[in-house]
């Protein structure tokens, strides 16, 4: 059995197994030799710690770059808003920034002077989900902020992905996979307390949590506390329904897909995001029915989405294959791509929709099921 990537615990348990299933990182040729590897995919909870991770990780390959969503800009822009409207910017000059291996930063939105630490503002943009060695990692937060100083962590809460029973964030890479509950845990082992919380709807839900030495959560962190204590997310019972969500969605696109071959319609998709990599994998021959993926990123076009080998355009040659429908892989994307490519509206389609969408925001895909007793938020990785 694993250890815990942050307690060093062994008694882990297994809440969401995927098999074998491609790396998101592994973009390949269409002259590449089949089949693409795969690799063990599985989300194991800690009993001691309370921290959803992933089970084992042996995929090595980089990151492929992406450019930043405009929902993603705007996000970051909202909080570097909502921090200064509040008064956490006041009189701090100094930050170090953590990032994501996506790609993004928040550093250009901040009037203040990046430095090595120790700074007065600390910045996590999704970085400790990615860190496989998190005690390392959360010691080298801790060393950058000053003893006065904020520091700002960026997550997308479990308690929102098991909300909307959102079981393909779960991907080779993504090592951490915290409630507000885990995250105050794992910031403990550092001197570093969760004080307040900032939500936004980005990706169905993303949360940033200010934190401080010496601080004192408020009252309205304190009540997130006691709901996702309510709502079991530190044990397997609270995460059952990710699992269960899993053959009802695939069954949904499935159909769908099948639907589509038969009628012969000339479909593709938009959004070459990791989360759609095992879905469409698992989904098997169906996946043919997509023609082409279209997305924004050089570095995966003129290569195939992981083993279901559909090829990957620039948006410009979606356009000018002139679909039928367009299957959008990540709602996120859905403003900016109609915005950008206006003559598109009325033929965006989202997994679970069953209708093309204008300008209205689409439905989530597996957003159907939700747990009982969880609120369900609207929609929302590259």
């Amino acid at each position: 059995m694993a250890e815990c990537i942050l307690c060093g615990s062994d008694a882990g348990v297994i809440v969401l197994d995927l098999g074998a299933q491609p790396s998101p990182r592994h973009w390949p040729l269409p002259t590449d030799p089949l089949p693409d590897p795969t690799h063990a995919l599985a989300l194991r909870l800690c009993p001691d710690c309370g921290l959803a991770q992933l089970d084992a990780d042996d995929t090595t390959e980089p990151e492929v770059p992406v450019p930043e969503p405009q929902a993603v800009v705007d996000q970051a822009r909202r909080a570097v808003a909502d921090l200064g409207r509040l008064g956490h910017l006041d009189g701090r000059t100094s930050v170090v920034e953590f990032g994501s291996p996506h790609g993004g930063s928040w550093l250009p939105l901040l009037d203040l002077t990046p430095t090595d630490g120790p700074a007065d503002l600390v910045v996590d943009s999704f970085g400790l989900m990615h860190e496989r060695d998190l005690p390392a990692a959360l010691a080298r937060r801790a060393k950058a902020l000053a003893d006065d100083g904020l520091a700002a962590f960026l997550i997308q809460p479990l308690g929102d992905v098991v909300a909307q029973s959102a079981w393909t964030v779960l991907r080779h890479g993504h090592h951490g996979y915290f409630t507000l509950t885990s995250l105050r845990t794992a910031l403990g082992t550092v001197g570093i307390t969760p004080t307040s919380v900032l939500r936004y709807d980005l990706y169905g839900g993303v949360a940033v949590v200010l934190a401080s030495r010496g601080g004192q959560p408020d009252a309205d962190l304190l009540a997130a506390y006691d709901d996702e204590s309510r709502r079991g997310l530190a044990i397997p019972e609270g995460l059952a329904c990710l699992a269960e969500a899993v053959s009802a969605s695939t069954g949904r696109l499935r159909s769908y897909l099948e639907g589509h071959r038969a009628a012969g319609t000339r479909l593709f998709a938009y959004g070459a995001a990791s989360k759609a990599v095992a879905e469409l994998a698992m989904v098997g021959d169906a996946a043919g029915a997509i023609l082409a993926v279209g997305d924004a990123s050089p570095a995966k076009q003129g290569r195939c989405m992981p083993a279901s080998r559909i090829p990957v355009i620039s948006p410009a040659e979606l356009v000018a294959a002139d679909p039928a429908e367009v299957l959008l892989l990540l709602p996120d994307l859905h403003d900016e791509l109609l915005a950008t490519h206006p003559s598109l509206a009325g033929r965006v389609v989202v997994p679970g929709a069953g209708r093309p969408t204008g300008t209205s925001r689409p439905i989530p895909p597996g957003g159907a099921a939700t747990c009982p007793g969880t609120p369900g938020r609207n929609a929302g990785d590259r």
